[in-house]
């Protein structure tokens, strides 16, 4: 039995690549998944809706995906912004890989997957879209949106999409205290929260 977890940098378990037919930006889509990243059998439901109920993204500037796994939200970002920079961001080399790989099968070139410290030092972003890693910890949570959500450009906005029983309420009021950044919650579906985040 695998002890990996999906923040696991290098996992330890079987590398054993899928394809999964899903449904991604209105349409049906082949990708690619494995073990030891998170949700390896498809869109999971969190993400599934978060993707049903943001807005259309920014036509262009630089996009994050934070937290990434193998790229349902990072493909459905470069579906609708074909002329923006999407950032896939995450510790785990092999969702980085699954990510590169995927953008490559749908013919995605405006994807940069990348470890957190490639990602340049000056660059702010336009949108975030997150199904952030809550499991990893609150203080490890906290670090990373610390990080992250400063970096949000003027007038930009992430959303996040959170479980009720979570946290989901209490990290809006951490995130408006702590980083003095406005909180709505947009919507609330099948036991999640989608947060949004003004920059």
């Amino acid at each position: 039995m695998s002890t990996d977890h999906y923040f696991t940098a290098q996992p330890a378990s079987d590398d054993e690549r899928r394809i999964r037919t899903v449904h991604l930006a209105g349409r049906e889509l082949e990708v690619e998944v494995a073990p030891g990243v998170f949700s390896p059998g498809g869109v999971d439901k969190g993400t599934a809706v978060l993707l049903s109920g943001v807005p259309t993204p920014p036509p262009s500037g630089n996009l994050l995906d934070l937290g990434c796994g193998w790229g349902p939200i990072t493909i459905s970002l470069a579906l609708e912004a074909p002329h923006a920079t999407v950032w896939a961001v995450d510790v785990n080399e092999r969702a980085l890989d699954l990510v590169r790989r995927n953008a490559e099968r749908l013919g995605l070139d405006n994807v940069r997957a990348t470890l957190p410290d490639e990602v340049p030092a000056d660059l702010e972003f336009d949108v975030c879209w997150s199904n952030p890693p809550i499991r990893v910890g609150k203080q490890a949570l906290h670090d990373l949106l610390t990080r992250w959500l400063p970096r949000l450009a003027d007038g930009a906005e992430a959303w996040l999409v959170v479980q009720k029983n979570l946290g989901s309420d209490s990290l809006a009021r951490w995130i408006t205290d702590t980083l003095g950044l406005p909180v709505d919650r947009e919507a609330s579906s099948k036991g999640f929260r989608i947060l949004r985040v003004a920059g």
